[in-house]
């Protein structure tokens, strides 16, 4: 399986550390402007993120908690899996306490108080034909009893007018992880 970034490549974008592939996209030196945003609670989706822009080359990564301006070239958007989609404040407050409850884990600053996916997707300023792809975190099932956040946050990507490219899920082993070996490997 290869790479998000290698994936979004194949599909007409520019490698975001690599000025030798031109694309119509790309600036002046012919790099894309790549930006990642990522929603995490225990912080395996923001490690993934991190793993991607590495895997580009050096792509900016952005939480929820700043805002959206649809200016980049490439928009990767991704999130936790919860209750089978994108999260709601209701299944942040559930994560969070669960850590309580639980007492392991660990919440990654403001998971609760920062916006979450939903709203910022729906802040987003409309795009028409920019280039997007999508990634979750999951449970290491069956996306058919999981369900995937990237697919909500690729048909929310649409109705903003973003041509989405690329889906991945990348899998942990329990809701509050870690993630599955290989997993950070496989987004680079």
């Amino acid at each position: 399986m290869q790479p998000l970034g290698s994936v979004v490549a194949n599909h007409g974008g520019a490698r975001v550390g690599n000025p030798d592939v031109e694309d119509a996209g790309a600036g002046d030196d012919g790099r894309m402007n790549a930006l990642i945003v990522y929603e995490s609670m225990y912080g395996n989706t923001r490690a993934i993120a991190e793993a991607i822009a590495e895997g580009l080359g050096g792509a900016k990564v952005q939480s929820t908690r700043e805002g959206a301006d649809g200016s980049a070239d490439l928009l990767i958007v991704g999130g936790p899996t919860h209750m089978h989609g994108l999260t709601t404040s209701g299944s942040r407050r559930m994560a969070a306490q669960a850590v309580t409850e639980d007492g392991h884990g660990e919440l990654e600053p403001d998971a609760t108080d920062a916006p979450g996916l939903r709203q910022w997707l729906r802040d987003l300023p409309k795009a028409h034909g920019a280039r997007a792809a999508t990634f979750d975190t999951r449970l290491d099932r069956s996306a058919a009893l999981t369900g995937s956040a990237a697919r909500g946050i690729a048909r929310r990507l649409r109705r903003r007018g973003y041509d989405v490219v690329a889906s991945e899920s990348y899998l942990v082993q329990d809701s509050e992880g870690p993630l599955e070996d290989g997993e950070l490997e496989r987004a680079l």
